[in-house]
């Protein structure tokens, strides 16, 4: 059975007239199982089989798939969708019935046998290949208690217009889980991130097509280990009180506000996909109606609930306190994550303005990522970065833009923008059954 733990991060003190409390809560899982443990589930590979892919991409694209199928756990649904204008169900091949089926010797060895007829031919239409991937997910009824695709792609989506991938992107929200990957440096960054964003999944760029099976194979190896198939996190904030802004800010920068689905009137869920054995850090922040000195009171209630049922739960807490010397800290979780935050838009603001062509924005900004970087202490970040700009003082963020920086390279550092570090590993949590 899965564990579950959670601590809190903060300084529960607040000045006379005090209103704004902030918190990390960090929750992890532990013994999660494998994917299905709770109820079936279900894996889709969706592969760009467009004109653009080429020979080589096509050819390492295929045996990244059969990799995939190597790491699904028999007894697991699954597909493959072959993507170019259109979307096509490369395997299984059905006239009637459930679009998916289980994963087995036998049927391993048919879904690698129609991978390796795929060719590269066509356009690229992504929000078709998301619709496709829905309609099989569905095809399934209530069987699937979890459900994960793995999007890979080289281009541009060229094919259907902005409006036609984003409907297709809020069809499938909180349907399914999707990573992407990019491969080459064809493909829109921030096209690709309005997909994982709102499917709760990863994005990264494979820069050479020989790292696609690596990877393919690291992705569902992950999912397969997600033993806990979907899970909440559920904020009680007080009468009066305003729950100001929910993220995730480990192990990736995620705003959840505009997530939150109401349980009661204090009491809001913000969905979080299947967990490992992982732990997630979230920064919660509350106005709360000034109290006076001396008083304390509960700023918020924060859990993580599985199947509707609480598994742990970590309490945020306010007192107002006169004592300066109390009050002026600022907790070091706090303040480490907040900086990761204006650390991924800092890069990402940066890189946008580059690539506009104001070049006196895009070197303030990735200065100041750099400036970020350094205080973190985010040695990813800060490595990416010295591919894009030449670093004169880390201390006070100067810099200045490099020539000729190769396009794989700012799309590394864009794609890992909201990955995070952390201040410290977690302590000697107790688990709760």
């Amino acid at each position: 059975m899965a564990l579950f733990h959670s601590e809190v991060y903060q300084n529960e003190y607040l000045p006379d007239g005090g209103t704004d409390v902030n918190a990390i809560v960090r929750i992890g899982v532990r013994d999660a199982g494998a994917a299905g443990s709770d109820g079936a589930a279900g894996e889709i590979i969706i592969i760009d089989c467009s004109g653009s892919m080429g020979q080589r991409s096509m050819m390492a694209a295929r045996q990244a798939a059969m990799v995939a199928l190597d790491n699904i756990i028999d007894g697991t649904y699954f597909a493959v969708v072959s993507g170019t204008h259109e979307a096509y169900l490369a395997y299984p091949i059905v006239q009637s019935g459930p679009g998916m089926v289980q994963m087995n010797p036998r049927t391993r060895r048919e879904a690698k046998d129609a991978i390796s007829r795929l060719v590269a031919d066509g356009g690229t239409a992504i929000g078709r290949w998301l619709t496709l991937a829905l309609a099989l997910f569905n095809s399934m009824g209530g069987r699937l208690a979890q459900k994960h695709a793995l999007l890979l792609t080289d281009g541009a989506d060229e094919h259907e217009t902005p409006e036609q991938l984003d409907a297709a992107i809020r069809a499938c929200m909180g349907q399914f889980q999707c990573d992407c990957r990019g491969v080459g440096t064809y493909w829109v960054v921030s096209e690709v991130r309005k997909i994982s964003r709102a499917l709760m999944g990863t994005l990264d760029i494979i820069p050479e097509p020989s790292m696609m099976a690596a990877e393919f194979a690291r992705i569902m190896q992950t999912s397969m280990n997600r033993g806990v198939s979907s899970a909440n996190l559920r904020v009680w904030v007080p009468q009066g009180a305003q729950l100001m802004f929910v993220r995730q800010v480990s192990p990736t920068v995620e705003d959840l506000t505009n997530q939150a689905e109401p349980v009661n009137p204090l009491t809001v869920d913000f969905p979080t996909g299947a967990w490992g054995d992982e732990e997630r850090d979230y920064h919660i922040s509350v106005r709360l109606p000034a109290k006076a000195v001396g008083q304390e009171q509960l700023a918020a209630r924060v859990q993580l609930v599985v199947a509707d049922q609480p598994r742990t739960q970590g309490m945020v807490k306010a007192v107002w306190s006169n004592d300066d010397n109390l009050t002026a800290q600022i907790n070091d979780e706090v303040a480490h994550y907040t900086g990761q935050t204006e650390l991924a838009a800092a890069i990402q603001e940066g890189l946008a303005a580059k690539q506009a062509g104001d070049l006196s924005t895009a070197t303030s900004k990735l200065g100041r990522a750099v400036q970020l970087a350094a205080e973190t202490g985010n040695r990813e970040a800060t490595t990416k970065l010295r591919k894009v700009v030449e670093v004169v003082d880390p201390g006070t963020g100067t810099v200045r833009l490099k020539r000729n920086v190769s396009r794989a390279d700012e799309m590394a550092l864009d794609t890992s923008s909201t990955k995070t570090t952390r201040t410290r590993q977690s302590g000697d949590d107790q688990p709760q059954e």
